[in-house]
């Protein structure tokens, strides 16, 4: 229920959505920030390096949603991809996004994120690379989240759509979950549980 408030709020009031963002960002900055300084994964695949989305150029993440094919984003939409919305989403203390580095070329090869708040829970999701899918990125991208969140203490949730196969498969084989809710359009609300 709470899932669906947040959608109807951030899709019909951006201008409530922006202040209730800023509201939580300072109070999450206030009770998780110095445990998100503290953060180390060890998760990170082999010939990847991982870096905070802050310490990434905004025109080149865009330059990274740009080059995914129009059907990557058919479940994927959890903000705009225009540089002026990466910046602020760089700047946002309750946004931990990462992004996985091919370390031969320096492609950026996914990108992945908790979105957190402050009373102790994170809402995760990541893209794969159309040129780096099936190399269980996405799987290995779920492990880190897990490790990001569950190492600061929050408890953590996804919604996945039973037909976006490769991340539906991809949330299970990296996680133990329990299904909170199956929702309209075969979307499976669930709660991400400590190994």
């Amino acid at each position: 229920m709470l899932y669906k408030l947040a959608h109807i709020i951030k899709d019909r009031f951006p201008f409530v959505w922006d202040v209730v963002e800023k509201v939580n960002e300072w109070l999450f900055v206030m009770r998780y920030g110095r445990k998100t300084k503290r953060i180390t994964v060890k998760a990170v695949p082999d010939g990847y390096e991982l870096k905070h989305l802050r310490d990434v150029p905004a025109e080149r993440i865009e330059a990274f949603f740009a080059h995914q094919p129009k059907e990557a984003f058919s479940y994927f939409r959890p903000h705009p991809f225009d540089k002026k919305s990466i910046v602020r989403l760089q700047k946002n203390g309750s946004y931990l996004a990462y992004l996985l580095i091919d370390k031969l070329n320096g492609q950026i090869a996914g990108y992945c994120f908790n979105r957190c708040f402050f009373q102790g829970r994170g809402f995760r999701g990541r893209m794969v690379d159309i040129d780096y899918r099936g190399k269980r990125l996405g799987t290995a991208m779920n492990r880190i989240l897990n490790e990001v969140g569950f190492g600061i203490g929050l408890r953590l949730f996804e919604s996945v759509s039973k037909d976006n196969v490769a991340s539906y498969r991809s949330a299970l084989s990296a996680s133990n979950v329990r299904v909170v809710e199956e929702m309209d359009n075969h979307e499976l609300f669930l709660e991400i549980l400590p190994d």
